[in-house]
């Protein structure tokens, strides 16, 4: 059983648009934090944004600025991730993390807790 549970992934062309959700059980934004992270096949897991205490939210790819938004619906214990203009080079699993009790950073070996992915294909 995973404490975050991604949802929202799907095939798109280029240009179009897509919304993620975490919901994150145990974890609040205001205590913790929340990151997104993706991984292609046979490249490096790459964090791309993360939302949570003392941080607020921050965005760790360059290649997203701009175009994905982090926001948080703390009621329903959900993170988003809203991706506009994708690209081929978006393709990817994508996962949100948990990191208990601290701010947010671009390491990903320092949040504890992770969900099972969700897949985003974009075709050109």
């Amino acid at each position: 059983q995973f404490p975050l549970v991604e949802s929202g992934g799907g095939l798109v062309q280029a240009g179009e648009s897509l919304t993620l959700s975490c919901v994150h059980s145990g974890f609040t934004v205001e205590e913790d934090s929340i990151g997104w992270f993706r991984q292609a096949p046979g490249k490096e897991r790459e964090a791309i944004a993360c939302i949570g205490t003392i941080t607020g939210i921050m965005y760790f790819s360059d290649s997203v600025k701009g175009r994905f938004t982090v926001s948080a619906d703390g009621q329903r214990d959900t993170v988003y991730l809203q991706m506009d203009g994708l690209l081929p080079e978006d393709t990817a699993l994508y996962y949100c993390a948990g990191r208990k009790g601290r701010g947010c950073t671009s390491y990903n070996i320092l949040y504890g807790s992770w969900g099972q992915g969700t897949q985003v294909t974009v075709s050109s």
